[in-house]
């Protein structure tokens, strides 16, 4: 059993870890926000060019506490996308069977535009959520931020889940992505929190570019 002074120390070397990630998400994002900035201006021309629906796409999602935010995403899909897919699954048995275990099309995706497809595939379209973590409503590293259609199949592993800030990246990031079922993917996520460390999302922020290239676990 650790002694007092174990956990004293090991309190204290959480909360430090926990102020080194603060500072990484605030200065690094703000970093990265400006280094990535010429591409947010060919991002949005390329965007507009092909579709009507302007350049970002605000989602709501659910954050620390259950707290929802705006999650900023360059967007990739048709401006009535909903009806598009309404109408795909109505017709494709086997797309609606794939969208109610992973909650999302793994394949082809017809609410998906031609640029959107492209931004999707080297995982650009996830850049503008820089914006949120420099406002403070992200990580850099984290669980996935999920949607508030969600909440209810998170029964099990929310508490846990939404008791930290959500990333740009994580475990689900490099460790399958498409490939992972919902449930694996909420597994992923609380092994995550109940093992944090600030070396385990250095880690993950190194891995993270060479998944992308690779584009492991993606289809």
């Amino acid at each position: 059993m650790k002694s007092t002074e174990d956990s004293g120390r090991s309190g204290t070397e959480r909360d430090w870890q926990l102020k080194i990630k603060w500072i990484m998400d605030r200065v690094g994002g703000t970093i990265l926000l400006i280094l990535f900035s010429p591409l947010f201006l060919i991002a949005g021309v390329l965007i507009n060019s092909e579709s009507e629906g302007g350049t970002f796409f605000l989602h709501e999602r659910l954050g620390k506490n259950g707290k929802r935010f705006l999650c900023y995403k360059f967007r990739t899909m048709y401006k009535n996308s909903d009806a598009i897919l309404e109408k795909y699954l109505k017709t494709n048995p086997e797309a609606r069977t794939e969208w109610e275990e992973y909650k999302k099309l793994r394949g082809y995706d017809p609410r998906v535009t031609k640029v959107g497809k492209w931004l999707r595939k080297w995982s650009l379209d996830e850049l503008p959520q820089l914006i949120n973590v420099v406002k403070g409503e992200m990580s850099l590293v984290g669980p996935r931020p999920y949607l508030p259609r969600e909440w209810e199949s998170m029964e099990g592993y929310r508490e846990t889940i939404l008791s930290v800030l959500p990333g740009i990246t994580g475990p689900w990031q490099v460790g399958g992505r498409n490939k992972l079922s919902f449930n694996q993917r909420l597994e992923m996520d609380v092994e995550y929190v109940k093992t944090w460390s600030l070396k385990k999302d250095i880690l993950l922020l190194l891995k993270t570019p060479v998944v992308v290239v690779t584009r492991k676990g993606a289809c």
